[in-house]
């Protein structure tokens, strides 16, 4: 038996939402400390990562995550105290909701068939309304 996985976007405002895949960006950056590190080890440009964060910062009054040029130095990337407060929230409902759908969904999911499994075909004879 599998548990259901739920996976939600939160919606605050018309143009201010936070879902899956900017909580692993800013985790990428508070593992890494840069937005192109974090944006490749999820597998996407550079360009979408920046465009991810951009849309994070611009949906708040306080920044999420502030960045610093490349250069001689280097760059990088950090995650706010707001952020991490964000990352927190996210996660503790993700969490609380997953344990929330595994009591929900036990009887149904015990009925999933495995990876693989091949259904079997079951005719079932559909009666046909009176005329």
């Amino acid at each position: 038996m599998t548990d259901p996985v739920i996976r939600f976007r939160m919606d605050f405002a018309t143009l201010c939402s936070v879902g899956p895949g900017k909580i692993a960006l800013l985790e990428g950056i508070l593992r890494s400390g840069s937005l192109s590190r974090a944006a490749r080890d999820l597998d996407m440009s550079y360009r979408r990562g920046w465009q991810l964060l951009a849309s994070l910062n611009a949906s708040f009054r306080e920044p999420v995550a502030v960045t610093v040029k490349g250069g001689r130095g280097g760059g990088g990337a950090r995650v706010t105290d707001f952020g991490r407060e964000l990352v927190g929230c996210y996660r503790a409902f993700e969490q609380d909701t997953q344990m929330r759908a595994r009591r929900a969904f036990r009887r149904i999911a015990g009925k999933t068939r495995r990876a693989g499994a091949t259904p079997t075909a079951r005719r079932t004879r559909l009666s046909r309304p009176a005329s």
